[in-house]
């Protein structure tokens, strides 16, 4: 799974546990909802920038998005 995807994958993964919808998300993130229905889709990657913004909606630190992103790009030996 590439990068983008996976993030996309992970934030709607994250989103759903919190109990969030989409606009929810984007309002708690200062980002305009259509931007989290695009990266949840991995049609479009996020700048550090708007990690950082999910992350403080979904009250979680952007490295424990990233670390979960990593688990699923990174093969496992």
């Amino acid at each position: 799974m590439d990068a983008g995807a996976a993030f996309g994958k992970v934030l709607k993964e994250r989103r759903k546990r919190a109990g969030l919808t989409q606009e929810q998300l984007a309002l708690e993130s200062d980002v305009q909802r259509n931007y989290v229905s695009l990266i949840e889709r991995g049609v479009n990657q996020p700048t550090i920038t708007i990690i950082f913004k999910l992350a403080a909606g979904l009250k979680c630190r952007s490295s424990d998005l990233i670390a979960e992103v990593e688990a699923l790009v990174e093969p496992t030996d």
